[in-house]
């Protein structure tokens, strides 16, 4: 396959509804990266190596070096917000950064101003934008269509992406114009007021034949509509949910305690932040659309009808509460009621003090990186692969997804060796002792 990747040369462009905290820490991060203030850590594309062959071999190059993924210095951001400010007076609200981090780099920033967004205040009624875009749902698809085509042409692009860092919208589920690409497209033309704008951009994106990834926790590309027209148009897409703060750490945690065959009786999450995302799951209806994705983490992972001694009687419960006063700095707190040897009961305590942008923001550059690479390689459709970096990973209809962020890993790599043509590693290592017993 490592012949059939094409090069990535020439400009790639980041295109993202949504240009608040986590999209403005990305691009300002990387326009501090760029000028070598900072370096891009987090970011397992750029920090992370990959072991190729036996370890005797001792290969491990960066994954950057590996697989030939957009130089950094190559990339152009642009995208749709429902405020007009440009980028440095994004970052400034958002109060990630410091004032003065964003000083640095405040021309690049600057420069970079959000074309008018696709918004149904019906779908995030915390929100009211007032630089929106009007019509019906065929006209705004065909509106975003557009605005893919004059950034490419503009910015001299050779590539696109489509990141979606937007708000959460309301919980939605799967209908009837939502069960094939034919009513999806009626949809659109009869303005289906179901049809939310985050699955606009989905249209438009793939339509046009740029990769998608949804990084919130909507019912947005994971229908079967877009998962034909991904097919269709040859398009890789990818989703749901940043994995960055508690579910994070349920990923890591939760497979150890499965591994060493550890009962959990009960595991109770609960956050604290203040952010434009704290505000707008305030709201129930857009809450849902983010427990969801958090509640079948656990669920997958601990498998009751496989392990019924152990999980049968979890009680997973989650809250998450906006409190301004912590802006972005996201807490949780986790209660893990564990049991052991004899039914013996213990207790796991976790207080995460976070940065929900700081951890989202290397994840959003690898997610649009790797996706990228996807298309020149001529994948498309789900890419299940990266599902180390979503919450609620998309995959092919009937097939339960994997939430074990060290499965996760071996999955990502393993599909990064068979892109450049690597053997695939098992880790099984009994090859190591044979040649040691032949050559006695």
């Amino acid at each position: 396959m490592e012949n059939q990747v094409k090069k990535a040369e020439g400009k790639l462009g980041i295109l993202i509804p949504g240009l608040g905290a986590v999209a403005s820490t990305l691009i300002a991060g990387l326009a501090t990266i760029n000028k070598g203030l900072a370096k891009p850590i987090g970011s397992i594309s750029q920090m992370s190596t990959i072991r190729l062959g036996k370890r005797t071999e001792n290969r491990n190059p960066l994954i950057k070096d590996f697989v030939p993924l957009a130089n950094l210095k190559d990339i152009v951001f642009g995208g749709w917000d429902i405020y007009e400010d440009n980028v440095y007076e994004a970052a400034s609200n958002a109060r990630v950064l410091e004032q003065t981090q964003l000083d640095l780099v405040r021309e690049e920033l600057e420069s970079i101003k959000p074309m008018k967004a696709v918004f149904d205040r019906d779908f995030v009624k915390n929100l009211d934008g007032t630089h929106v875009k009007t019509g019906t749902r065929r006209e705004l698809a065909y509106a975003v269509i557009e605005d893919i085509q004059n950034f490419k042409q503009v910015n001299g692009c050779d590539r696109i992406v489509v990141l979606w860092c937007g708000s959460t919208e309301k919980y939605i589920e799967e209908c009837e114009v939502f069960s094939s690409l034919i009513n999806f497209e009626r949809g659109l033309d009869e303005d289906d007021k179901r049809i939310s704008p985050s699955m606009v951009y989905a249209y438009a994106a793939i339509k046009s034949g740029v990769p998608f990834v949804n990084g919130a926790p909507n019912l947005t590309c994971d229908i079967p509509a877009l998962i034909e027209l991904s097919i269709l148009a040859e398009v890789p897409i990818a989703g749901k949910d940043f994995k960055t703060g508690q579910t994070l750490m349920k990923t890591i945690i939760a497979p150890g305690l499965q591994a060493r065959a550890l009962g959990v009786s009960g595991w109770f999450s609960t956050n604290i932040l203040g952010n434009r995302d704290g505000y707008v799951l305030d709201r129930p209806e857009n809450f849902k659309s983010k427990e969801v994705t958090k509640l079948g983490v656990l669920e997958e992972i601990f498998d009751a009808e496989k392990n019924p001694d152990l999980y049968s009687d979890l009680y997973h419960k989650i809250r998450i509460n906006y409190y301004p006063p912590h802006g972005d700095s996201k807490e949780s707190w986790d209660n893990i009621d564990i049991f052991g040897w004899l039914g013996y009961k213990m207790q796991i305590k976790v207080n995460f003090l976070c940065r929900d942008s700081i951890l989202a923001a290397p994840v959003a550059l690898d997610l649009a990186l790797f996706i990228d690479l996807a298309k020149r390689a001529g994948m498309y459709g789900i890419q299940e692969w990266l599902s180390f970096y979503l919450k609620s990973p998309q995959t092919a209809p009937g097939l339960p997804p994997e939430h074990d962020i060290f499965k996760q890993l071996i999955k990502l790599q393993n599909t990064l060796r068979h892109i450049m043509g690597e053997d695939l590693i098992t880790h099984l290592g009994l090859d190591y002792y044979q040649e040691l017993v032949d050559s006695m």
